[in-house]
């Protein structure tokens, strides 16, 4: 109900307001902003009047509250459009966030998230992005060894092996003495009919952990071959 009531708010406010933004606000707010360490939030305007593009999400149409505050009813948050003294976001205070501030930084024209970068074949530039974020905090989900072995594999299932190869070793570079990421490259390179680099990742492997049994067993089944 109290939801209900929100967004009834927010629409009586909405048909007070134009939706279009001027010219000046739209030059200033476009552009790709940082959500997190490694994704973005991408604010275009459309005949003036703005979309965003979050989370795979293409053609977000927030509505608008006034000059420099919009609705993202797909967030469920009002994004606040602060221009001094550097362009960045900040999500309206509410009591879900428990007192704590969420500011989205704009990203320079230059700068890309390591994602993006590797989705550009640029896999020197994604690597130093993974780097910079491990450097930062090695907690991060972004580079955490399972959630980039599960991309991986999602990219052999494409039968994408090349692409699936560049980003485990980039795994491999990330957590140089977890032996699961050797496994997962070399079973990429297996996929990808590479025996000869197959073998000296699962060697390489066993030089870290000799006690692994994949990758005993998975030499095993190669060399019989």
């Amino acid at each position: 109900m109290k939801r209900v009531l929100f967004l009834l708010s927010i629409t009586l406010l909405i048909s007070c307001n134009d939706s279009k933004s001027n010219i000046d606000f739209i030059t200033a707010v476009s552009g790709y902003y940082w959500f997190n360490s490694d994704e973005s939030i991408k604010i275009t305007f459309e005949e003036n009047e703005m979309r965003v593009k979050w989370r795979g999400k293409e053609n977000i149409k927030p509505l608008k509250v006034n000059d420099s505050t919009f609705y993202i009813q797909e967030m469920n948050e009002k994004f606040i459009f602060v221009l001094q003294p550097k362009v960045h976001i900040k999500l309206a205070a509410k009591r879900e966030h428990k007192g704590k501030a969420y500011v989205f930084n704009k990203m320079l024209a230059s700068q890309k998230t390591p994602t993006a970068y590797f989705l550009n074949k640029e896999y020197k530039k994604a690597l130093e992005g993974y780097l910079a974020i491990q450097e930062k905090d090695s907690l991060d989900k972004a580079i955490d060894y399972r959630t980039l072995s599960s991309y991986g594999y999602q990219l052999i299932t494409e039968k994408k092996y090349e692409e699936a190869i560049e980003l485990l070793k980039i795994n491999t570079q990330l957590h140089a003495k977890n032996t699961s990421t050797y496994n997962s490259l070399a079973n990429a390179y297996l996929r990808n009919k590479d025996t000869v680099n197959a073998i000296k990742t699962y060697t390489k492997a066993l030089s870290i952990h000799p006690e692994n049994t994949t990758s005993k067993r998975a030499l095993k089944r190669i060399t019989k071959k």
